[in-house]
């Protein structure tokens, strides 16, 4: 919420704020968990730069590495539309997921991808990643492998209180079941675009 807050008073009226207004200090609490994404001349999005205790989370120096490396086979497709609707559409992505470590531990967490706007033409995000729990083993046994749980799809000029009042999708785990989910919804009041379903939110008039 304090990166969501930070990035929207940046942003003012416009779709997103632009890279050189983030300034480092003002959010200097959260800057050992904060990432930026970019979308590289190949078109895949990589780690433009990562803090430490994210880095420490995963074992290794993220800056260069595909976003999309870190999740499960299954869930790099979904997570690739995600980013997509990020860097495209300007939307606020949330995502709750489940780390699995190299000792076969695993912890819960949340994720949120801020789009950026750049003068220079490429496209990026910024983020952190937050654990539910801070478990003492975090740091030691590094996260091998994200798998995604819950994601939420935010056009933060209709959702300024998302956090509080926007309902999860739940990401079910066979891709046949998706579709009858993705029916189910649509039957309960759910507006189908595409490959997603946009729910009522919870606005108050």
């Amino acid at each position: 919420m304090e990166l969501f807050l930070y990035w929207n008073r940046l942003r003012g009226n416009r779709r997103a704020p632009k890279r050189a207004e983030i300034e480092p200090v003002e959010i200097k609490t959260l800057l050992a968990d904060t990432f930026i994404l970019e979308r590289d001349t190949q078109g895949d999005t990589v780690f433009r730069l990562a803090g430490t205790r994210l880095c420490s989370t995963y074992g290794k120096e993220l800056k260069g590495h595909a976003f999309t490396s870190f999740w499960a086979s299954k869930d790099r497709q979904a997570i690739a539309r995600l980013i997509q609707h990020a860097l495209e559409d300007k939307s606020v992505v949330v995502i709750t997921f489940d780390g699995s470590s190299r000792d076969g531990r695993s912890n819960d967490f949340e994720l949120i991808i801020l789009p950026l706007d750049d003068d220079v033409g490429r496209s990026r995000a910024l983020g952190t990643v937050q654990p539910v729990e801070k478990a003492f083993w975090l740091g030691s046994d590094p996260i091998l492998e994200n798998r995604l749980q819950t994601f939420r799809l935010i056009d933060p000029d209709r959702e300024p209180l998302f956090l509080r009042n926007r309902p999860s999708v739940a990401v079910p785990p066979l891709l046949p079941e998706t579709e009858a989910m993705m029916e189910r919804l649509v039957d309960t009041g759910g507006r189908r675009i595409r490959h997603l379903v946009v729910l009522p939110g919870g606005r108050r008039k």
